[in-house]
C-alpha cells in the first residue's frame, strides 16, 4: 500500500509490475469514501481546453493473481487508508481467514546511508525466524510512526498467523529516483517468503542498466566519488560481522532468475516422470 516511505519507488514499482505483468483479477474494492482523505490526496483529472476528462480516483483493491507456474496468490494494493484503520484491518483479517491465506508478505523502503555498489540489504520483521536470520541485516530497536501495514503485521503476528515484512534499505542519494534494484530485491524477498516464482529477467536487466548510469554520473564528480567510497568503507566494516546469505545464492554472490528456477524445476519434474516404475514401494510425487 502506498502512503508510507517509498524510497526508490519500491512500492509503486511493485504495484505496477504485478498489474502489468500478471493482469490480476479484481475480487473486491474498498470504499474510498470511507477510507480516503480526498483533500490530503486530491484525485487527478485533466482539463482539456473546455471540459474535464480522465478523472482517476485512488483505489484500494484485493485481486487474484497467478505466478509463472500458475500458483494463486492475492494482491492487496493501492492507497494506505487515512481513516478507519481498525475496521479496515478487521476486514483484511477476515479475508485472510476466508481465503485460507498461508503467508502475508509486505514490503516498503527507507533511505539509508548505504552505497549502491554493494548488495541491497533489508530489515525483516514478522514471524519467520528463518528469513530474519538469513536476510535481516539491520535490526534496530526504535520507535517509529506506524503505517496501516505495520498495524496489520502486528495484529497478524499476535494472532499466530505467518507474516513477513521487508524494509528495503535504499541508498539515500537514490531515494527520489525510480530505482529498479528496489523492485528486484522486493520480488526476490517475496519469492523467498512464499515460494512463488516471479519473472525477474527484465527487472534484472533494467537494474544493471540503471547501475551503469549511476556509476557514470558519479564518476564525473569527485565529491560523489569520495562519498561513495566512504559509504563503501562503512558498509564493509559493518558487514564483516554479518553472516546473511540467501540459500539460493551461489558462490559468486548471484541469485538465479525466475526463468532459471522454472527451467530447473521443469528438468526435475521431467526426470521424475521418466523414472522407471517397477512396482517397488516408495514416495508418491505430489
Amino acid at each position: 500500500m502506498q502512503g508510507l516511505s517509498d524510497a526508490g519507488g519500491a512500492v509503486s514499482q511493485l504495484e505496477e509490475y504485478f498489474w502489468q505483468q500478471y493482469e490480476p483479477e479484481e475480487i473486491l474494492r474498498f470504499n474510498a469514501d470511507l477510507l480516503l482523505d480526498y483533500r490530503a490526496r486530491r484525485p487527478i483529472l485533466t482539463f482539456d481546453e473546455d471540459h474535464l476528462v480522465d478523472y482517476s480516483p485512488e483505489e484500494l483493491s484485493l485481486a487474484l493473481v497467478h505466478d509463472e507456474l500458475g500458483a494463486p496468490f492475492l494482491l492487496l494494493s493501492g492507497y494506505e487508508p487515512d481513516f478507519r484503520w481498525d475496521q479496515f484491518i478487521d476486514t483484511v483479517l477476515l479475508l485472510v481467514h476466508e481465503f485460507e491465506v498461508s503467508t502475508v508478505v509486505w514490503t516498503h523502503a527507507i533511505p539509508m546511508p548505504v552505497p549502491h555498489t554493494r548488495p541491497m540489504t533489508t530489515t525483516v520483521s514478522g514471524s519467520r525466524d528463518d528469513l530474519i536470520e538469513a536476510r535481516s541485516v539491520w535490526r534496530p530497536t526504535t520507535k517509529l510512526s506506524a503505517s496501516a501495514a505495520h498495524v496489520l503485521e502486528y495484529r497478524l503476528h499476535n494472532l499466530g498467523e505467518e507474516v513477513v515484512g521487508f524494509a528495503l534499505l535504499i541508498p539515500h542519494y537514490l531515494a527520489n529516483t525510480e530505482y529498479p534494484e528496489a523492485l528486484l530485491v522486493s520480488l526476490e524477498s517475496i519469492m523467498a517468503a512464499t515460494g512463488l516464482i516471479l519473472s525477474t529477467d527484465q527487472v534484472r536487466e533494467a537494474a544493471q542498466a540503471f547501475q551503469l548510469k549511476v556509476d557514470s554520473q558519479i564518476s564525473e564528480n569527485e565529491e560523489s566519488i569520495e562519498m561513495v567510497r566512504t559509504l563503501e568503507q562503512r558498509y564493509d566494516v559493518y558487514m564483516e560481522d554479518q553472516t546473511v546469505r540467501s540459500p539460493l545464492m551461489s558462490e559468486d554472490g548471484t541469485i538465479p532468475s525466475a526463468d532459471q528456477l522454472v527451467v530447473e524445476l521443469e528438468r526435475y519434474l521431467a526426470e521424475q516422470q521418466q523414472s522407471p516404475s517397477d512396482g517397488e514401494s516408495g514416495d508418491t510425487p505430489a
